[in-house]
Formats: structure tokens, C-alpha cells, sequence
């Protein structure tokens, strides 16, 4: 029964940390961008891209949640294992949106004031990016 209840625990940890990581890092970014368009309206369709990366570890929070329910269906004894797969993965998810809202925020305000540096931000914001893929895969070996 413990595992049951701490394998059901993992699965919501890894959708509840890359949701809010994905929050946080969208409206970090989202309003960076609200700032950004008083100085700059015709980039808003760059503010609106570099805004809504964070928004891809919400999505594989939500891709392992699955692919854990299906185990965890499977298996019930695996509670533990589901259970720090999730909360690691879900950490990851969370931190990596977070950060990756940063650095596309500070991409936003340098656009903003006339700074060619989008597709450097592209860059730099997908490098967070591929822990979170990192974890995912994690996920997926288990």
C-alpha cells in the first residue's frame, strides 16, 4: 500500500514541478515582454516566441506523468521508483523552466533596446532546456 500511495505521489510531483516551473519561467519571460513592448511593438512576435519556451517543460512534465502512469498501471510495486523518478524529474523540469525564463526575459529586454541578440537568446535559453530533456529520457530508461 506505501508504494501505491508513493508511486501515485511521484506522478503528481512530476506534473505539479514542471507546471510550475513552466509558470513561473513563462510569466518571468511574459513580463519582460509586456515591459518590452512600450519600446518596442513590431518585435512582439520575438517577444511572444522567447516568452513561450519555458512552456516545453510543463509539456514533458506531462509526457513523463503518462509514461509513468502506464508503469505505475503495470506494476504497482514500482511506487518507489515512480516516486523518485518523478520528483527528480519534476525538480528538473522546475528549475530548468524557471532559469530558462530568465534568460529569455533578459533576451527580450536586449531586443527591446535595439540589441540584435534573438537567436543568440534561442541559444543560450535552449541550453536549460536540455537537462529537462535530460530528465525526460531518465524517465523513459526506467
Amino acid at each position: 500500500m506505501l508504494n501505491l500511495i508513493l508511486g501515485y505521489l511521484g506522478l503528481g510531483l512530476v506534473l505539479a514541478l514542471a507546471g510550475i516551473g513552466s509558470s513561473i519561467g513563462t510569466t518571468t519571460a511574459g513580463n519582460a515582454a509586456e515591459g518590452a513592448l512600450k519600446k518596442k511593438p513590431e518585435a512582439s512576435g520575438t517577444f511572444m516566441v522567447l516568452s513561450a519556451l519555458p512552456a516545453t517543460q510543463g509539456i514533458y512534465g506531462f509526457v513523463a506523468f503518462f509514461m509513468m502512469l502506464g508503469k505505475m498501471k503495470a506494476d504497482p510495486e514500482m511506487g518507489l521508483v515512480i516516486f523518485g523518478v518523478g520528483l527528480s524529474v519534476g525538480l528538473v523540469c522546475m528549475l530548468s523552466a524557471i532559469r530558462q525564463g530568465q534568460v529569455c526575459a533578459n533576451g527580450i529586454v536586449g531586443v527591446s533596446q535595439g540589441h540584435d541578440v534573438f537567436t543568440n537568446t534561442l541559444i543560450y535559453a535552449a541550453l536549460p532546456e536540455f537537462y529537462a530533456i535530460l530528465g525526460l529520457v531518465g524517465a523513459l530508461m526506467v
